[in-house]
């Protein structure tokens, strides 16, 4: 099976904490679902790096990455995915979608009420205790 490895950024401004949504995939189980901004690692890059060109390329914003938080490794139907996630910041809340069809800055004690990216699952929940 198809193994994936990716990096997934928390970027927090202002208490709130960035979710974004996915479009159509030829994957239902992942299709239209939320998840935390991020993407593949490229060879030579870092971690940190990864996180932040990603975040540039989709959202167009600067984050700075403070921390590692959680690695997830969730099998999915067609591949397993090994997700390492990061705490970051952000000084503005201004975006712009590029990959994305659909954002929203919430609260911790609101992340539970999305439909989230099953591999998200184990992120939302530890944020939900912070």
């Amino acid at each position: 099976m198809i193994q994936i490895e990716v990096v997934a950024a928390i970027i927090f401004h202002n208490d709130k904490i960035l979710c974004v949504q996915r479009g159509e995939n030829k994957y239902d189980y992942i299709s239209r679902k939320f998840e935390f901004p991020g993407g593949k690692i490229e060879e030579g890059e870092t971690r940190q790096e990864t996180i932040r060109r990603e975040i540039l390329e989709e959202l167009n914003i600067d984050i700075t990455v403070e921390e590692e938080f959680l690695t997830v490794t969730h099998p999915y139907p067609d591949f397993i995915l090994t997700m390492h996630s990061f705490i970051c910041k952000s000084d503005s809340a201004e975006l712009t979608l590029t990959e994305h069809i659909d954002y929203k800055w919430l609260k911790t004690e609101d992340l539970a009420g999305l439909d989230w990216a099953a591999a998200d699952i184990p992120i939302m929940e530890k944020l939900m205790y912070l």
